[in-house]
């Protein structure tokens, strides 16, 4: 990577770590996906249990068995399940010791933007969990909200559907709200988290790569 890209990325990041400690949350930067595998098993506990949310981004940083390997359980659902099985795994999302997921934008002035479809994840991530752990690639890094849904909507959306193998407008480079509804609809559920909720510690993991959607 060239020194002036690595400066600019740098430069974002870490004004967005000031905006996210500015609202309550705590955060933290790295350069790598290595080094964010290191910290975020530094941040969760030997014999927590922790819940995954859907994301790409924590599968590519290697946690998940790195966590299995040291001995945590994990619940996640990216694996082979029966409905009722998924069901409760989301569920105990809810009770986890810690919750780990991406998010699909923080904005510069430190606010965390999802969109979900069953709720879950960004139930989880607002209020259960005493620990919730995020993190995040520089990709994931927007101006404001509006780019922040944007950015979700025309680019995570289209492609976390693909990979799931569902046909919504989106994948067909358009997002048409209009003609995209339930069953196959995907964006039900839209979260701005403004601060950090009171009662749920949340730490934020910024990496200076593109990771995941």
């Amino acid at each position: 990577m060239r020194e002036e890209v690595r400066w600019f990325i740098e430069h974002r990041i870490k004004r967005t770590c000031e905006s996210l400690e500015r609202n309550g949350f705590k955060a933290v930067y790295v350069q790598t996906r290595e080094e964010a595998l290191k910290e975020a098993l530094k941040m969760i506990p030997e014999g927590a249990k922790v819940g995954v949310g859907g994301s790409v981004t924590v599968r590519e940083v290697g946690l998940i068995d790195e966590l299995r390997i040291r001995g945590n359980e994990v619940f996640e659902t990216w694996r082979k399940l029966t409905p009722e099985e998924d069901l409760e795994i989301r569920r105990k999302h809810l009770t986890c010791d810690v919750f780990v997921s991406s998010s699909n934008a923080i904005t510069e002035d430190g606010k965390l933007i999802n969109i979900d479809g069953t709720g879950n994840r960004v139930a989880a991530m607002i209020f259960g969990p005493p620990k919730v752990l995020i993190i995040a690639g520089v990709n994931k890094i927007v101006r404001d909200v509006d780019e922040g849904i944007r950015r979700i909507r025309e680019v995570a959306t289209p492609m976390n559907v693909r990979r799931m193998g569902g046909t919504t407008p989106c994948t067909e480079a358009v997002c048409d709200l209009e003609r995209c509804e339930p069953p196959n609809r995907h964006c039900h559920v839209i979260t701005i988290m403004e601060k950090r909720p009171t009662k749920t510690d949340i730490s934020v993991i910024l990496v200076g790569e593109p990771l995941g959607f």
